[in-house]
């Protein structure tokens, strides 16, 4: 029988989920582990983690950069994490459960350099709005697109958000990309 099974498991309060992922060791460890697929040693687990705070190669840090990580995964992360139901931890390998899984719909992973789909949204309807407005009051003309082609146009335009948003979201999630966000 695994932790998991010993456990009754219920799902964590949002405000304990983001509690949970505001600290960035724990994020990497959710998505180092995810990476693993499947159980991962604490040891490994610490180096991963170490080499991203500190942006080096696992072959490049020093000893004490990965005591210092392991130890903090060992006596207060993995913990905190075992116990809200997203890990089992047994001491010296770690493993996600399913809970874990949820933890994707609390994380909008904004690439660098790029802005949220929720700004990005906004600014497509103010857009729209400002096209149908035009097109209300007769400021844009009707001639060459019809007012239907116009709407066509914005549903097209909200489609096609909607389909990269979806991509964007795929790709970005915790375990699936190279480097944690």
């Amino acid at each position: 029988m695994s932790l998991t099974d010993q456990k009754k498991y219920t799902q964590p309060e949002k405000d304990e989920l983001y509690d949970l992922l505001s600290n960035h060791r724990r994020r990497y460890v959710i998505h180092f582990c995810k990476r693993a697929d499947g159980s991962i040693s604490l040891s490994d687990l610490a180096e991963q983690v170490a080499a991203r705070e500190q942006d080096k190669s696992v072959a490049e840090l020093t000893s004490a950069e990965r005591k210092r990580v392991y130890t903090s995964l060992q006596q207060t992360h993995l913990d905190r994490l075992d116990e809200a139901g997203m890990i089992e931890f047994d001491g010296d390998e770690v493993e996600l459960t399913d809970g874990a899984a949820e933890l994707d719909v609390y994380l909008d992973v904004v690439p660098e350099g790029s802005i949220s789909w929720g700004v990005y949204h906004l600014g497509i309807s103010l857009l729209s709005a400002v096209v149908l407005a035009g097109v209300w009051v007769e400021f844009v003309p009707t001639g060459t697109v019809p007012e239907l082609g116009w709407a066509a146009l914005i549903l097209a335009v909200f489609l096609g958000s909607s389909v990269a948003q979806l991509i964007q979201n795929r790709r970005y999630r915790l375990g699936d990309v190279d480097e944690p966000p």
